[in-house]
């Protein structure tokens, strides 16, 4: 497991661009990788799986951070910084770390830095993952998942020893997984393929418990079981 975060700084000021960067240096977890200009320059590194962090300006000219948020690989956690309060919801919308208001001062940014786990985005490398739950970062290893369940703002995770809760997106939690040992089957149900008993076209059973494939996942849940 890496034991640093490699971090990309995105904004069109460059007093902006030189206080994360010294932000950065000051911080033991964050190794810079590239800082850009412009989203164009960017989009260069947007793709990149290697990247864990952008420090992502939103009002830039020609493409906006909002619309670089976009494209960047679905690994990557972004934390928005701006001189503009109005663009919050925007940010939030597209399930950023955290939102950063400038002038930033150092103690907010490590605050918002000590929200990306580095455990959660290099756990597909090994056997578990850390999820936080009441307070504290609890470690599952991923063959004793069941299934996870979406219930309106938060999860349950079912494991064979106990069930977990969590306020966590079932899609962000989704790009957490192996997908050679998880399938999401429904907009509210991601299932362990190694743990299921039994499957129809409209069920998979696991543990008893009967969980529903719904009509716009089926085609690819069937592939996926059939190649099992």
């Amino acid at each position: 497991m890496r034991n640093k975060l490699k971090c990309v700084v995105v904004d069109d000021e460059p007093m902006a661009r030189e206080i994360i960067e010294a932000y950065i240096a000051k911080t033991p977890n964050l190794e810079l990788m590239a800082s850009c200009k412009n989203a164009a320059e960017a989009i260069l590194f947007a793709q990149e799986d290697d990247v864990d962090l952008f420090f992502l300006d939103i009002n830039m000219p020609e493409i906006s951070g909002l619309s670089l948020a976009k494209i960047i690989h679905k690994k990557t956690q972004i934390i928005f910084t701006t001189a503009y309060r109005e663009y919050a919801i925007d940010g939030f919308n597209l399930n950023v770390v955290d939102y950063l208001l400038k002038p930033i001062a150092f103690d907010r940014f490590l605050q918002a830095v000590q929200k990306v786990s580095l455990s959660e985005i290099t756990a597909t490398n090994n056997d578990f993952m850390f999820v936080r739950s009441d307070r504290k970062m609890v470690k599952i290893d991923f063959n004793s998942i069941l299934y996870i369940e979406s219930l309106s703002d938060y999860l349950k995770i079912f494991t064979t020893e106990k069930t977990i809760i969590i306020r966590e997106t079932i899609s962000s939690l989704e790009e957490k997984l192996p997908s050679k040992k998880f399938i999401r089957i429904h907009r509210s149900f991601i299932i362990s393929l190694k743990n299921i008993t039994s499957y129809t076209n409209e069920f998979i059973e696991i543990n008893q418990k009967a969980l529903p494939i719904s009509r716009s996942y089926k085609e690819s849940v069937l592939q996926k079981l059939a190649e099992v």
